[in-house]
């Protein structure tokens, strides 16, 4: 799978980059290696192949990741949630999932495409979701930008300041993972702690 994706964005350059961004707003397909392989080959690292633009390779994955976003969007609006019980496996949201994503949703409001834009093993299960649950398109729309630009612009400037190092990472890639996914999960409590104090706060005589 890493060497597919590798040798799809050397040799589809930015088009690649969109085309596996896209796919990964919808199902998992890898983007953070897709934007770390970008940043690295747009920092001249990859053998073979010349240095190409870094600000260039983060605007094409999140354009692409946007792209898939809406597309997603509008298959959930389309078919709402028959969609979801009748074909969910097939689009890796089984009624499990998408019971999660939907107390995501529950718990954030509109701030849960933001959050799960930049939260590892959350950010490719809330495009079809959200639009089954009826998420407005213009906020959607915005907080998915806002998210995956922060993304895209943090793998691929990673990627870019490893340089031929960048394997390594890869190598290690998981461990990084637990670390966003830690961190992540670190500022939602903090955000939480945040609400129920205000709330308590907000009560008569608190």
């Amino acid at each position: 799978m890493t060497a597919h994706v590798t040798s799809w964005i050397a040799d589809l350059g930015l088009a690649g980059v969109f085309a596996l961004m896209a796919v990964d707003a919808l199902i998992p397909a890898g983007g953070e290696l897709v934007m770390l392989f970008a940043g690295a080959l747009a920092a001249g690292a990859i053998s073979g192949h010349p240095a190409s633009s870094l600000p260039a390779a983060i605007v094409a994955g999140t354009l692409g990741y946007l792209a898939g976003s809406l597309a997603g969007w509008a298959i959930g609006v389309r078919g709402g949630r028959p969609l979801i019980e009748r074909h969910g496996r097939l689009l890796h949201l089984s009624p499990a999932r998408f019971a999660r994503a939907e107390a995501w949703f529950g718990r954030w409001g509109r701030a849960a495409v933001f959050l799960g834009r930049i939260t590892p093993l959350v950010r490719s299960f809330i495009s079809i979701p959200a639009g089954v649950l009826g998420s407005p398109l213009g906020p959607y729309t915005l907080l998915t930008f806002l998210g995956s630009a922060i993304w895209c612009f943090a793998f691929a400037a990673a990627g870019w300041a490893l340089g031929g190092s960048w394997e390594t990472l890869h190598h290690d890639f998981r461990y990084a993972d637990y670390a966003v996914a830690g961190l992540a999960l670190l500022v939602l409590a903090v955000l939480a702690a945040r609400f129920v104090t205000s709330r308590a706060a907000a009560r008569p005589g608190g």
